[in-house]
């Protein structure tokens, strides 16, 4: 057998040799050995919700190095950068989101256009990998599965795949027939198998209210089935890409420990390094292309595990899109067709009063700040002011309250920093920061309602604030114009029963409440009337579709929250659409109201509207103080009825004994 050895030896010294003179050689694809570690990269975005340009887009002006964040041209030049470098090394590259490309920016609202301008970006970009998010769902399926085809599905799947494995589109609906996958593999030219499932979560289901009739399977069954199948399949490698958040990206990696990576979104956190759940690696980079994620992989054959390489590389997880990272020129220019699109259709829908997202359509000389979090904020008290103004403009009537849910205003009002463009405010920063969703008539944006509720109902809608917001999160909890309250938040919930989680509501966490009487200028000498429980007067209500239409449901729970809305007689309304505000034969959108708001504001030297200072800060309109917690007075009652009779047997025997 030796003469064999030599022989193969000599033959394969020849071949190399003829190849060398020859200057020709085959491709050849080296396996690994059992025990060597196969690299790759993630390269991995979420919640990009349609920024494809950079923000604030004031200070984006050619030539600028104006601090500013995110787009898909920057996107484009870090990503093709990172797979240049990888190239050099031979390490493959793969390019994932975990959902919510659409929904926030006007640029979504070409979606109702009949155009798909971010997953066609994607697609040239070179995403692997998308899944489905909440807001892909804002316009409804039927919208969605048109965005879809816009965008080349099914055909496109074999470019850019999508995995949303616990979405249940019923028989016969369009999204059947996308390509949307509920498991996919792809092998990576190293030879490693990555196998790829996607899960919309708990919380984002929640939020999804216009999804119906597409529903959604157990995440944790889900998870598991498509492990078994894609291991079954010869995947390797299993990599989840979620939108969930990532507390229940945790939950599930502590459900399903074969998951080696999730690639996550909803919660828009940033994750300066990953979360290790167990073995599992969960990743994300925040949200409108702030930063691109970057995770360096290993894969050992001989146990299976995947390991992080960042920390020897020194490379960071989060490569931050801002001013440091130039324009690449074909992204650019594929953007730049979607800006006339846009301006096009803004034209058209404010019949020409505004026609280009990058004019300036208020100045201001602070920021209009949204935060923090569960309180009244500046802007909240701007979004709400300008909605009852409007609602006076455009209904004739006095309006006495107005109210809009934190989870649908997006962002502060941030002007202009640079010479010439300072405490300039563009139409898209602004319409970027109320632009959610669209109405029944299929317009960009969620219409405003009017309708009229007693002072009763008036208050029980703050309970359902301070409730929701203790239950669920800021997204729930409501600003407000035309009031001022004093509550304690801690005394919506009594208590919580441990077995079965079930929280106990109070109805009781509103301590006062106040009508403001003055006129819609926010006068500082205004008048206040008290608002009090049990007011059976009505009161004119302005809100959003979105709000108006959830606000009821809380009712149909605890009916000591229930609310009607009536008409200005008292008359039910069978409808929230019943109550939708139209101008011109047109539903009157939030956007438009925040942005006429602006523009109607008194103008600076220069000509340009100029916010109040009364929005430098709060007014004082949610005030949130603390109280003796509701739960005690139970508790010392029920002492009280234990130690009564205790210290009445003990009185009675130490008289006997007195008497003995």
């Amino acid at each position: 057998m030796d003469w064999m050895k030599r022989f193969t030896a000599l033959a394969l010294v020849t071949m190399l040799l003829v190849t060398s003179v020859l200057g020709a050689a085959p491709a050849l694809t080296v396996a690994a050995t059992a025990d060597e570690e196969l690299h790759f990269t993630i390269l991995h975005t979420n919640d990009e919700h349609s920024a494809l340009l950079p923000s604030p887009l004031v200070d984006n002006k050619p030539g600028s190095t104006a601090p500013s964040s995110g787009g898909f041209a920057r996107l484009s030049q870090a990503v093709k950068q990172i797979r240049a470098a990888k190239a050099a090394t031979d390490e493959p590259v793969l390019l994932l989101s975990g959902g919510d490309y659409l929904g926030g920016s006007p640029f979504a609202w070409l979606a109702l256009d009949g155009k798909a301008a971010e997953l066609t970006m994607m697609q040239q970009l070179g995403y692997d990998v998308v899944t489905i998010g909440n807001h892909e769902y804002d316009f409804g399926p039927d919208v969605l599965a048109k965005y879809l085809q816009a965008a080349g599905y099914p055909d496109a799947a074999a470019k850019t795949a999508i995995v949303a494995s616990n979405m249940l589109a019923p028989e016969g609906h369009p999204l059947n027939n996308m390509g949307i996958r509920k498991t996919y593999i792809k092998e990576l030219d190293n030879g490693l198998k990555i196998g790829f499932f996607g899960l919309l979560g708990e919380d984002a289901e929640q939020v999804a209210p216009y999804a119906d009739p597409v529903t959604f399977g157990d995440r944790h069954e889900t998870a598991r089935q498509a492990v078994t199948e894609l291991k079954a399949a010869g995947a390797q490698v299993i990599v989840a890409i979620n939108h969930l958040g990532v507390d229940e990206d945790k939950e599930l990696a502590k459900a399903v420990p074969e998951i080696n990576v999730i690639v996550g979104g909803h919660c828009h956190t940033d994750l300066a390094e990953p979360v290790m759940q167990g073995d599992t690696i969960i990743v994300q980079s925040g949200d409108l292309l702030n930063n691109l994620g970057v995770v360096e992989l290993a894969y050992t054959p001989t146990n299976g595990k995947v390991t992080v390489r960042n920390g020897a590389s020194g490379q960071a997880f989060l490569l931050p899109l801002n001013e440091t990272v130039a324009f690449e020129p074909a992204m650019a220019a594929s953007v730049n067709s979607y800006i006339g699109d846009l301006n096009n259709l803004i034209t058209r829908l404010t019949s020409g009063k505004f026609t280009a997202i990058d004019q300036t359509v208020i100045s201001s000389d602070f920021l209009v700040t949204n935060e923090p979090d569960f309180q009244e904020t500046p802007f909240g008290n701007f979004v709400t002011d300008a909605m009852r103004w409007a609602g006076e403009q455009v209904t004739g009537e006095r309006v006495d309250f107005a109210f809009q849910a934190d989870g649908v205003i997006r962002g502060s009002i941030t002007p202009g920093t640079q010479p010439g463009t300072e405490g300039q405010v563009a139409l898209l920063d602004l319409v970027d920061l109320v632009g959610l969703g669209s109405g029944p008539d299929g317009q960009p944006g969620y219409p405003m309602v009017s309708f009229y509720f007693t002072g009763e109902e008036v208050r029980r809608v703050l309970e359902v604030s301070a409730l929701l917001s203790e239950l669920m999160g800021d997204a729930y909890h409501l600003q407000a114009s035309g009031l001022r309250m004093t509550y304690d938040p801690k005394r919506a919930i009594l208590f919580t029963v441990p077995i079965k989680d079930l929280p106990i509501p109070t109805t009781r966490a509103v301590l006062s409440a106040e009508r403001y009487t003055g006129d819609t200028s926010n006068s500082p000498a205004a008048s206040w009337a008290p608002l009090e429980r049990g007011d059976e007067q009505l009161y004119h209500v302005v809100s959003d579709y979105y709000l108006a239409a959830f606000l009821p449901m809380v009712g149909d729970l605890l009916p000591s929250l229930g609310l009607v809305m009536k008409d200005k007689d008292g008359n039910p309304l069978a409808d929230v659409k019943d109550a939708i505000v139209y101008r011109d034969a047109q539903e009157m959108k939030v956007w438009q109201a925040v942005l006429e708001f602006a523009a109607d504001q008194p103008k600076n030297e220069a000509g340009i509207p100029q916010v109040p200072e009364y929005y430098r800060q709060t007014a004082g309109r949610l005030n949130i103080t603390s109280t003796f917690p509701l739960i005690v007075w139970p508790i010392l009652i029920l002492v009280g009825l234990i130690a009564g009779p205790v210290w009445l047997i003990r009185r009675r025997r130490r008289s006997r004994k007195i008497a003995a």
